[in-house]
């Protein structure tokens, strides 16, 4: 039968004394650190409990490593959001600026077309914008935001950087309405460039058609003949382009031909016109009243002129014999 051991002795105090323990660790840690600081002997077996403990680590390590890369993920997530809105509002604010840098360059080249096309014309001229387009198809007219505040007057011309585009027909203070030459109710006299046949060009509703119903079959035209304005309707000055003769039909049995022409205005693209001034006052040629001239007999002397006081003149002096 098995009798068990009644030794009261706390456990801790078991075993050998706290001193002897100390001293045979304490050596044994001191003999380690000298072997090792002389030799090296420990390196081997640290390297070897480094790699038996790594796995540990790992372990150990895992869960705040997998929340840095949960947290990360989704920062970078809600940051790359950010920028991407931010950068697709810079990118349409700077495509809105890009077009508006392309109409200002086409606008500059417009103005500077129009410019270079008055710089020719020595009346006085000012450049005006297109407004509002009348929206009935069969009535070419715009408004510009030029009136009379700006000197326009009713039936000015009205030219862009081609050719004749049309004629104001009314005027208010702040703007003013244009019929275009392509307009059924209009007309302009034209003569033809080459020769000087002079015609009417009229407008027949279509923005690129003008039509020439007076030029009878015998009229020396042709397709490609340029049209310009003759000036006798006291409206046009004479000599600015209108169109070019784009057909001529002719039909013996008719006593005029069909003969058509394009505007050179770009009525349906222009944004800016050119209102034109014209100083139609005719110099008077001046009346010279010829002086009574007094008959001589030979041997009188002519009479004098007055000088400005009053007295005759002297006698020019005699050549001496």
């Amino acid at each position: 039968m098995v009798t068990l051991s009644s030794d009261s002795r706390p456990i801790i105090g078991r075993g050998p004394p706290l001193g002897a323990r100390f001293f045979v660790l304490a050596v044994a840690s001191i003999t380690l650190m000298v072997l090792d600081h002389r030799g090296g002997y420990l390196e081997a077996t640290r390297s070897w409990l480094q790699t038996a403990v790594s796995p540990l680590y790992a372990v150990v390590q895992s869960p705040f490593q997998l929340w840095d890369w949960i947290t990360g993920t989704f920062s970078d997530r809600d940051r790359l959001r950010t920028e991407n809105t931010q950068l697709s509002e810079e990118l349409r604010t700077a495509r809105v600026k890009l077009l508006r840098f392309d109409a200002l360059t086409e606008e500059n080249r417009r103005l500077r077309a129009i410019r270079n096309a008055s710089q020719g014309i020595g009346e006085r001229t000012l450049i005006a914008e297109i407004v509002r387009i009348d929206v009935d198809p069969y009535r070419h007219r715009v408004r510009i935001n030029k009136g009379s505040d700006d000197g326009v007057f009713k039936n000015q011309p009205v030219l862009d950087a081609f050719g004749i585009v049309g004629q104001v027909t009314s005027v208010d203070r702040k703007g003013a309405e244009i019929i275009l030459i392509s307009d059924n109710e209009h007309s302009v006299p034209i003569q033809v460039n080459r020769n000087g046949i002079r015609s009417i060009a009229m407008g027949t509703g279509d923005i690129h058609r003008l039509s020439l119903p007076f030029l009878t079959i015998e009229s020396d035209v042709k397709p490609d003949d340029l049209l310009v304005s003759s000036g006798l309707d006291g409206i046009f000055p004479a000599g600015y382009p209108v169109g070019i003769i784009t057909k001529v039909e002719r039909d013996p049995a008719e006593t005029f031909a069909v003969v058509e022409a394009r505007p050179l205005a770009q009525l349906d693209r222009s944004r800016e016109v050119l209102l034109l001034w014209v100083d139609q006052r005719a110099e008077q040629p001046v009346e010279v009243i010829p002086e009574a001239i007094p008959t001589t007999t030979p041997g009188t002397p002519a009479p004098t002129a007055p000088t400005a006081q009053g007295t005759p003149a002297p006698p020019p002096a005699q050549p001496r014999q």
